[in-house]
Order: structure tokens, then C-alpha cells, then sequence
């Protein structure tokens, strides 16, 4: 089992610390959904946690070893990461994108596993069909699987995704939760951030929920999106519901703002 964890995180952007002091541990084999309102510092949690930017104070370990040692090359290798509204800035088709998941095994793979983990990634994805296709040529929804699909060329043991249900339809974000919850039970580590609670509540075995850089909640779906952490975190008046009398198929319903 494999473990990243953030260690008296504090991180500046823009001249304002984002993360101060933060601690959270993960793990793989599970689905971490970390939520919070715009502004909350999820996106600068994930990006940290990819070692893409750098710590004021603090460090990321993976399996205990500080990220920072770690080479470009062997981290990529490790730590798949997908950011929000990515940009490509050439017309290349589908399939050399995805290719470029494989540039960090170009020189430990063979070219026929560096093939089929492409195909494979696009099978999975549901991108197959586009292979010859300019990505520019793309829907947002098509281009988000397109991307997903580069990051699980890859093969990384960790995913980390910022926002990837953006853009989806419902039934394609039905299939990337199926995927992510298949990833880890093959024992990758997922995490994703996320605004839609019932989709966090649909893929997550785990939920952080932050507030102006700080965790205020860490724990399985039901207790960290309880209505009173909704409450304080959005300022929304939000309950469970059960599509049957098993208590399966369990949403969030959105009752309005608090009023309180």
C-alpha cells in the first residue's frame, strides 16, 4: 500500500497563502473526494500534492519520502495529474495525445507495452473511436475523456484530478465514477476534487472538505457531508436521501440556502 501525505503545508499563490500548516494523509486502494467552496484551496492541495508547486513551508511525502528528492521523470512515473480546464496548444490527434501519457516509460518500456497501455487507456476511457481525430475538434465533455486518457497511459499509481467530471454528461460521469472506484480497487490511489456532492457521495470512500485552506472535515462520505459540516462549509441546507428502503443508491438532496 502506498501513502502521500502533506506535512505543515503552506503554500503562497498570487501573495496570499492559500494552505497554511495543513496536514492530510492518503492512501491507496480508495477514492478520496476533497470538496469545499470556490476558493477553498483544492485545487492548490492537489497540485502540491503533485509536486507541482512549491512549499513556503512543510513538505509532500510519498511512502515517506520527501517528493521534492524525487526526479521529474520518476515522480510523473508515480503521480498522474489532471488540472482543471487544461489547455493544448497544437492540433494533434487523439491518439498521439494519449501517447504522451507514455513519454516518462519511453526509455524503460518497449514500445509494444508503451502501445498497449495507449490502447488500453483509450478502451477504458471510451476514446478508441476518435483516435484519428484532431483534438481540437473535440466537445469539452469528449475532450475531458481525451485527457483522462492520457494521465492512465500513464500508469500511474497515483491519480490525481482536478475537477475531471466537468464537462461529462451524466452518463459518462456515471462511467468515469465506475473507472476511478476500478481504479482503486486494483490499489491506485484516486483523488479528485469535486462540486457536485452527489457525485462525491456516488465515488468517494472518503471525503476531505476544506474552508479557506483548512480541513474542517476527513472521514467516509455520510459523517463528512453531514448537514451540519454543509452547513458550515457552503451555507446550504442539504439531507441524505434513500432511493430504497436498504439504503442503497443513497444522494444528497440540496434544500436551499441556510438561512441562519
Amino acid at each position: 500500500m502506498s501513502a502521500l501525505a502533506a506535512s505543515n503545508l503552506t503554500v503562497k499563490r498570487g501573495g496570499r497563502e492559500i494552505l497554511k500548516l495543513l496536514n492530510v494523509a492518503f492512501r491507496s486502494g480508495q477514492v478520496t473526494a476533497v470538496l469545499g467552496p470556490n476558493g477553498a484551496g483544492k485545487s492548490t492541495l492537489l497540485a502540491g500534492l503533485a509536486g507541482l508547486l512549491r512549499a513556503r513551508h512543510g513538505a509532500v511525502t510519498l511512502d515517506q519520502k520527501d517528493l521534492s528528492t524525487l526526479k521529474p521523470q520518476a515522480r510523473s512515473r508515480r503521480i498522474g495529474f489532471l488540472p482543471q480546464n487544461p489547455e493544448i496548444a497544437w492540433p494533434i490527434d487523439v491518439q498521439t495525445l494519449v501517447a504522451l501519457g507514455r513519454i516518462q516509460h519511453r526509455q524503460t518500456s518497449s514500445s509494444a507495452d508503451n502501445t498497449r497501455a495507449v490502447a488500453e487507456a483509450m478502451r477504458i476511457t471510451d476514446t478508441s473511436q476518435w483516435a484519428s481525430r484532431d483534438v481540437t475538434t473535440l466537445s469539452g465533455g469528449e475532450r475531458a475523456r481525451a485527457l483522462l486518457a492520457r494521465v492512465l497511459a500513464g500508469e500511474p499509481e497515483w491519480i490525481l484530478a482536478d475537477e475531471p467530471f466537468a464537462g461529462l454528461d451524466p452518463a459518462h460521469q456515471f462511467e468515469a465514477c465506475e473507472l476511478f472506484r476500478a481504479l482503486a480497487a486494483s490499489g491506485r490511489g484516486v483523488i479528485v476534487t469535486l462540486h457536485d456532492l452527489t457525485l462525491a457521495a456516488r465515488v468517494a470512500d472518503r471525503v476531505v472538505v476544506m474552508v479557506e485552506g483548512r480541513i474542517i472535515a476527513d472521514d467516509v462520505p455520510r459523517e463528512a457531508m453531514s448537514r451540519e459540516l454543509l452547513r458550515n462549509a457552503y451555507g446550504i441546507e442539504a439531507q441524505w436521501v434513500h432511493e430504497d428502503s436498504q439504503g442503497s443508491g443513497s444522494v444528497i438532496a440540496i434544500l436551499g440556502r441556510h438561512r441562519g
